[in-house]
């Protein structure tokens, strides 16, 4: 594979890609915070409603039960996603390889040598491979965990 190839079809294909689950990653990450913090913030305004009016007492009491459950399952879904640690670890990793690209393109150090393409390709694929290692690592963390737990 020849330099401009791999550049093209390997590291601006995995730039492209860690930029757009970064993306996708803050923008879930951002609309679930939002829904929190409005749903949170309402269970106390709708408490002193709830006890200054008897009238709908026991609506407002629903709408804050299910409130405080909306809360939860989004708390719930941020702990289960990861989105913010995809969001960042994923951009970190966009802009390291981006980093590469134009380090190689500019052949400045440690590009400057004759042996520069081996060494983006090593270094590019140790960054990529260093992402799916810590991928591995955390789908394999509840199986872990649930050995270490019968010992």
């Amino acid at each position: 594979m020849t330099p401009p190839e791999y550049i093209e079809k390997r590291l601006q294909d995995q730039i492209d890609w860690y930029s757009r689950r970064s993306s996708t990653s803050q923008a879930t990450f951002k609309t679930l915070r939002r829904m929190e913090i409005v749903a949170a913030a309402l269970i106390p305004f709708l408490s002193g409603l709830a006890i200054s009016d008897g009238r709908y007492r026991l609506a407002l009491t629903i709408a804050i039960g299910v409130l405080g459950l909306v809360v939860t399952v989004i708390a719930g879904f941020l702990s289960l996603g990861r989105y913010q640690e995809n969001w960042t670890d994923y951009r970190t990793t966009s802009e390291s390889l981006r980093k590469e690209k134009f380090l190689f393109e500019t052949r400045v150090e440690p590009y400057g040598g004759e042996d520069a393409f081996n060494l983006l390709v090593q270094r590019v694929e140790t960054l990529i491979s260093k992402e799916n290692t810590n991928w591995g690592q955390y789908i394999m963390r509840p199986d872990q965990e649930k050995t270490d737990s019968k010992k």
